[in-house]
């Protein structure tokens, strides 16, 4: 596994996702945050997470802070 894939199960009670790190090094791409809908510019270390019963389509890349705060910074209810 490389270091940009730090993956591992997050279970918030009433849902459970698959969590990675990315470090800044393998952040390739530019990505939109559904926690503050602003952008995750390329280079920048960033958290991926969708679904535990998923297969990944539905992944999104979030600033680890709004991920951090996903309970209150649903996409949506940007503050």
């Amino acid at each position: 596994m490389s270091a940009g894939q730090d993956r591992h199960v997050v279970d918030d009670g009433d849902q459970r996702w698959q969590v990675r790190r990315i470090t800044g090094e393998a952040a390739e791409k530019a990505y939109r945050c559904p926690g503050c809908d602003l952008i995750i510019p390329s280079g920048k270390a960033h958290v991926v997470a969708w679904d535990d019963s998923g297969d990944g389509e539905d992944r999104r890349h979030w600033h680890e802070g709004c991920w951090n705060a996903r309970h209150r910074r649903r996409p949506g209810h940007f503050r």
